[in-house]
This record gives C-alpha cells, sequence and structure tokens, in this order.
C-alpha cells in the first residue's frame, strides 16, 4: 500500500509542478505579449501596458480575453493585426517564456 501512496504523492507533486511551470510562463508570455504590443503602439511606458496584458488575462479562463484587449487597443490606435496574428505571436511568445523559464 505504501508504493501506491507515494505514487499517487509523485503524481500529485509532478501535476503541482506541472500547474506552476504553466502559470509563470503564460504570464512571462503575456508579458513579452505586452511588451511586443507596447512597441507597436508607441506606448510611452511598455512595461505599464505589459502588466496591464498581465492583469488582463485574469478577467476570465483562457486567453481570448488577452486577444480582445489587444485587439481593442490596436483597433483604437489603427494598427493593422488580425486575431490571428495576435494568436500566432502568443504561441511564439509562449515558447520564448518557456525556454525563457527551463534556462533560468
Amino acid at each position: 500500500m505504501t508504493n501506491m501512496q507515494d505514487r499517487e504523492k509523485a503524481f500529485e507533486a509532478k501535476f503541482a509542478l506541472d500547474e506552476e511551470l504553466r502559470f509563470k510562463a503564460e504570464a512571462r508570455r503575456n508579458k513579452l505579449l505586452g511588451l511586443w504590443a507596447a512597441e507597436l503602439l508607441g506606448m510611452s511606458d511598455p512595461v505599464a501596458y505589459a502588466a496591464e496584458i498581465i492583469a488582463a488575462d485574469f478577467a476570465e479562463a483562457g486567453h481570448e480575453d488577452v486577444v480582445r484587449k489587444i485587439r481593442a487597443d490596436f483597433d483604437a490606435a489603427g494598427i493593422s493585426q488580425t486575431d490571428d496574428q495576435i494568436r500566432l505571436k502568443m504561441l511564439e511568445l509562449l515558447s520564448e517564456a518557456i525556454t525563457q523559464i527551463q534556462n533560468s
């Protein structure tokens, strides 16, 4: 019985670690995405805008809240980026964020 309990605890620990790493990677991706968008928007304080993007991700589950925030800001500024282009950038930056976290 101890072996089963040990395996269960190991699986729980791995799941918790994986979830923590996923959260960190998505937060890092959102920061990188905010910095990218701020550059396109010509913002004077890209770090503050990146913080807005990170906060926008807490509006609902998934990442569509972030896409909508950036889409609205791009539309207001007259920047031509499709939702698919924003999502593609999110994927690219998620890969970069994972690499950064693994190397830190």
